[in-house]
């Protein structure tokens, strides 16, 4: 009997010593656990208020509840006794494996924390990088995804994009429109950029200021390249553009005004012309001259 006594009484001092640190560590990780997370709910209505992008608020708040939640964790192992110290040294352990097996998932998730910081393009945005083309539809913390004109999807790692350049045609609210027409040179060039510089005026989607340009772009083979500089709000570049084209097209038609193409002019030599030279295997073309 005195045995067992002497193991109940070493029980009850070990319960008595051991029970108020336990209830403590309890208490912290549930007190803790719920403030935690009230306080990531606040940050995330308070940045939902001043408008914050919604990539932004769902990172930050993910990273919050998960710092402050192995905090609690840790301080609730602290609080029973737990060599604190020893985890985080395993933890940094497993990290730096885990770091280097996911490499490239963490470059890709720097990558993405950088996109959401600094902000280079929205939801929405029209992009162009590594000759791929499309409007951005979501943005992820290790991708983003674009949608073709023709609703393809294409999803892009965000190191990707970090590290090749991004043209955002979105960026601006307005777009220079380059167009380009070709005129032959037995045509009238005051007459050509009177007639564009019209359809222009006359073009509701294209600005006012800045002024558009007109002018005499490049002597070619074929005929004479008259540039058309125009400006447009973003949303109406195509269509300014299918506009232009469609109408210029029907105004030189209607004016007389050639259009030129590649062509080849072929001379032909009377036979009475023709020589006996070596080499002259042809009685009827002598030469011929393209443009």
């Amino acid at each position: 009997m005195n045995y067992w006594e002497s193991i109940w009484s070493k029980f009850v001092e070990w319960i008595e010593g051991f029970a108020p640190r336990l209830i403590g560590a309890i208490l912290l990780l549930v007190v803790g656990w719920w403030l935690a997370s009230l306080l990531c709910k606040a940050i995330r209505r308070a940045m939902q208020r001043g408008k914050a992008d919604s990539g932004i608020i769902s990172f930050v708040y993910s990273i919050c509840k998960v710092t402050l939640q192995v905090i609690v964790v840790i301080s609730a192992a602290a609080q029973l006794g737990v060599n604190v110290s020893s985890i985080i040294a395993a933890v940094g352990a497993t990290g730096v494996t885990l770091g280097l097996a996911l490499k490239d998932s963490l470059a890709n998730l720097a990558s993405g924390m950088l996109l959401i910081i600094n902000k280079p393009f929205h939801v929405g945005d029209y992009l162009e990088t590594e000759n791929l083309q499309g409007t951005v539809s979501k943005i992820e913390m290790t991708f983003t995804t674009l949608t073709t004109f023709d609703n393809k999807t294409i999803t892009i790692p965000n190191s990707r994009l970090t590290a090749n350049n991004i043209v955002n045609y979105s960026a601006m609210d307005t777009r220079r429109l380059d167009l380009t027409y070709t005129v032959g040179y037995q045509d009238d060039l005051s007459k050509v950029k009177e007639l564009i510089s019209r359809l222009i005026t006359e073009n509701d989607k294209i600005l006012k200021q800045p002024e558009p340009i007109v002018a005499i772009g490049e002597h070619q083979a074929s005929g004479i390249a008259v540039v058309a500089k125009v400006w447009c709000k973003k949303d109406d570049y195509w269509p300014a553009y299918y506009e232009m084209q469609e109408k210029v097209k029907l105004e030189f038609d209607a004016q007389g005004i050639t259009i030129p193409y590649n062509q080849m002019d072929v001379h032909l030599v009377p036979p009475s012309e023709q020589t006996d030279e070596p080499g002259n295997s042809s009685p009827s073309t002598g030469h011929t001259r393209s443009a």
